[in-house]
C-alpha cells in the first residue's frame, strides 16, 4: 500500500461512527457519502476540489443526469472495475435503470474486501465489499497523486 492509500484508509477508518446526515461533511457530527470522500480529501490534500451546491435525497435521478459521476471525473482518476486498490473510490448505482449516487473507500481487497461508506440510517461503517455491493459497482478511481 502506499503512503496515499494508508493515508486515505487510515482517515475514511477515522470517520467511522460519525452519524448519516444527508449534504453534511463534519467529522463526528454527520456526514452522508459525498461528505465523506469531502472530508477524506480536506484531510489529505486541504481544500475541497470545488464548491459543492446543495442536492436533494434523489440526486439527479428526476434529470437522469449522472452529475456525481461527472464531478469524480473532474478530481479523481478512473480506473478500470477489475483493478482493486485499497483507497479506491467505488461509485454504486443503488437500483438498475437510476443514476449512480453511492459512493465508498476501498478498506480492503481479496478475500476480505471491505469498504467504508455512509449509509443511510446507519452513518459512517465499514461493510464487506460482498456480491450484492459489487454488483452495483459502475465506476472506480483512485486519489490523484497530486492535487493542482
Amino acid at each position: 500500500m502506499t503512503t496515499l492509500q494508508n493515508a486515505i484508509v487510515i482517515e475514511a477508518r477515522r470517520w467511522i461512527g460519525t452519524p448519516y446526515i444527508h449534504q453534511s461533511s463534519v467529522f463526528g457530527a454527520g456526514a452522508d457519502c459525498l461528505g465523506l470522500l469531502r472530508g477524506i480529501w480536506r484531510t489529505v490534500y486541504g481544500d475541497e476540489p470545488e464548491a459543492v451546491p446543495a442536492y436533494s435525497m434523489d440526486w439527479s435521478e428526476p434529470q437522469g443526469e449522472e452529475r456525481l459521476w461527472a464531478a469524480a471525473l473532474r478530481h479523481l482518476t478512473p480506473k478500470p472495475l477489475a483493478a482493486e486498490a485499497p483507497a479506491d473510490v467505488l461509485l454504486f448505482r443503488m437500483r438498475q435503470g437510476s443514476v449512480a449516487k453511492h459512493l465508498g473507500v476501498v478498506s480492503g481487497v481479496g478475500k476480505a474486501a471491505r469498504f467504508i461508506h455512509a449509509y443511510s440510517k446507519y452513518g459512517v461503517i465499514e461493510s464487506p465489499l460482498s456480491l450484492p455491493w459489487r454488483r452495483r459497482i459502475v465506476a472506480r478511481f483512485s486519489f490523484p497523486e497530486e492535487v493542482s
